[in-house]
């Protein structure tokens, strides 16, 4: 089967680092955001992928190709124009056969063959607290009876995750080329729920799917909060001689880390230095060098140099920063 993941977004929640690097490669727990959706969506038997890519698209390709033996096709999405407009986009990659749709930003721990195992398309809900900045799902006798983008009052908790197995691809790019061709917007943009819905208006029957384990990466908080369910099912990063280490963490065996306490919930990316520091639920990425200083709840982009007595940093890139 295929598996589509648009990843053309900017990523604008989680700047500064994304002026520079695209979201899905952002690591979490070890890897890219992108590495751990590859990973689960090719444990579970898919053997091919579209992948939409629009801003910093090459350095995508050039992780995945430089990664991964899986077939992939990559599809441009030069305007910003919606999801639904990237499925569509791809249509010359999709065949009859079912296909999964997984958004870019989501990590999800879910058993895909349960999810594809029926004879519906299947819609990836949680119940969630707020699901205003969400697609929501309603639904009625076991079916989703209605699909709303982003609802000011939602009548339903259940947030759609960012996970859809459509068993009939080709209704759904039909349902997408009537959106645009009249020119059916939801907040500017032509949205795969809006395509949904027209499916099922028309008949289709399409069944929620509860997906406890998923893991929002899209704003700096819930990254961090997502590095750390991540930690806890990972094996213990081995210990190292001056370096005091309190699980869950991860440290890349190719980072440089001396005379420092790493964790809780602390990863330290490939190449990244850490020396004379306290950090705790933080991202240190690659290449980064920090030192002399206690860190917590933090983000420190890849090739950052950060010395000093900081306490909390958010900073992207191949910034600098020093306080004594």
């Amino acid at each position: 089967m295929r598996a589509i993941i648009p990843v053309a977004g900017v990523g604008s929640r989680l700047r500064p680092h994304t002026y520079t690097i695209p979201k899905v490669l952002i690591n979490v727990a070890g890897k890219p955001i992108i590495g751990h959706i590859l990973d689960r969506v090719i444990e579970n038997g898919f053997d091919e992928a579209t992948i939409v890519v629009g801003y910093l698209g090459d350095q995508i390709k050039d992780y995945v190709l430089g990664h991964y033996s899986i077939k992939v096709d990559f599809v441009e999405q030069e305007e910003r124009l919606g999801l639904g407009h990237a499925i569509y986009l791809s249509r010359h990659t999709i065949s009859r056969d079912p296909i999964l749709i997984i958004l870019g930003d989501t990590i999800f721990d879910v058993d895909l063959k349960s999810l594809t195992a029926g004879e519906h398309s299947v819609l990836g809900v949680k119940e969630v607290e707020d699901p205003r900045r969400f697609g929501v799902a309603e639904t009625v006798d076991g079916f989703v009876s209605k699909l709303v983008e982003k609802p000011a009052e939602p009548k339903s908790r259940l947030a759609v995750v960012g996970i859809y197995y459509i068993t009939r691809p080709q209704l759904l790019l039909d349902n997408l080329k009537d959106l645009m061709k009249r020119n059916i917007r939801t907040r500017g943009e032509f949205q795969l729920t809006d395509g949904l819905q027209l499916m099922i208006e028309g008949g289709e029957k399409i069944k929620p799917f509860m997906i406890e384990g998923w893991y929002d990466c899209g704003k700096p908080e819930t990254l961090l909060s997502t590095n750390r369910h991540l930690l806890e099912r990972q094996t213990p990063s081995a210990a190292r001689p001056g370096v005091l280490v309190q699980p869950p963490v991860f440290i890349s065996p190719k980072a440089n880390v001396k005379n420092s306490v790493i964790g809780p919930y602390a990863t330290i990316a490939e190449g990244a230095s850490v020396e004379n520091a306290i950090i705790r639920n933080s991202i240190i990425s690659e290449g980064a060098t920090v030192a002399h200083t206690l860190l917590e709840d933090s983000i420190v982009g890849n090739n950052a140099i950060l010395r000093g007595s900081y306490k909390r940093v958010n900073i992207g890139d191949s910034s600098e920063l020093e306080f004594y």
